[in-house]
């Protein structure tokens, strides 16, 4: 019994030291093997794929609407270039705009989940051949990943380029915040950028806080409501060749 304050209860069991454990096998092990797979997928088509992440409301089906507009078909009777996968975790919402923007786009509804894995990638494109959109027949697919600045981070779909977007509405401070995404980031885009005077937001601090945790990536300002830095963004992805409209 317990001496200490004669409370009658018995003596606890002493702590055991923490005992680390060796794993033989990586946690993300069959994510990364589906990656690799689409990855070679989506080479042999030739297509551009972005992984697009934020937190929700920094603008990224805005963003893609715009992109649309810029990389929309010579003619009515082409195919249009893009298409977008959607994660979400319910509605159908931002596919349904970017349909009506003329873009195939297929919605992935996680439910739960805060994040999309590479076999949901996987299983829409065979969801998107089937609605006849091949992907050779595409110049980008863009994954539209959930608004999440944590998950996301640590799986890798088979992208070619991860985008990473800052709204000047959420302060400069957010890639110091959420290092690991922007870390990973190919490109960083400040969005909304039509709204940084009105939000105070400071642009060149900004740059320091990206280049501090992701100094490997490229930044480009845009508006997705005015149109400027789309051609700076297109030229980021590789894709200004096939730009149409402004």
């Amino acid at each position: 019994m317990c001496v200490d304050c004669s409370c009658g209860q018995p003596v606890a069991p002493a702590i055991e030291a923490p005992r680390h454990l060796e794993l033989g096998q990586r946690l993300l092990v069959h994510n990364d093997a589906q990656a690799a797979a689409n990855r070679e997928h989506f080479a042999a088509a030739g297509v551009t794929v972005i992984n697009l992440l934020s937190s929700p409301g920094s603008g990224k089906t805005a963003l893609l609407e715009r992109l649309a507009r810029h990389l929309a078909p010579a003619s009515p009777a082409e195919r249009h270039p893009m298409a977008v996968i959607v994660g979400d975790l319910a509605t159908d919402n931002d596919a349904l705009r970017l349909r009506a923007a003329g873009v195939p786009a297929l919605q992935i509804t996680t439910g739960q989940a805060c994040h999309l894995e590479a076999a949901m990638v996987h299983r829409a494109l065979h969801e998107l051949a089937h609605l006849g959109q091949p992907l050779d027949g595409l110049e980008l697919l863009v994954i539209e990943n959930v608004g999440n600045l944590v998950c996301p981070a640590a799986f890798d779909l088979g992208e070619s380029q991860r985008v990473v977007l800052l709204s000047v509405t959420e302060g400069e401070d957010k890639p110091l915040k959420y290092p690991a995404i922007f870390h990973s980031a190919d490109v960083v885009v400040i969005s909304k950028g039509d709204l940084a005077e009105a939000c105070g937001f400071d642009g060149p601090q900004a740059r320091r806080h990206i280049a501090r945790v992701a100094p490997r990536a490229r930044i480009v300002e845009v508006s997705a409501r005015t149109g400027k830095g789309i051609p700076e963004l297109l030229a980021a992805l590789g894709l200004e060749r096939v730009a149409v409209a402004g």
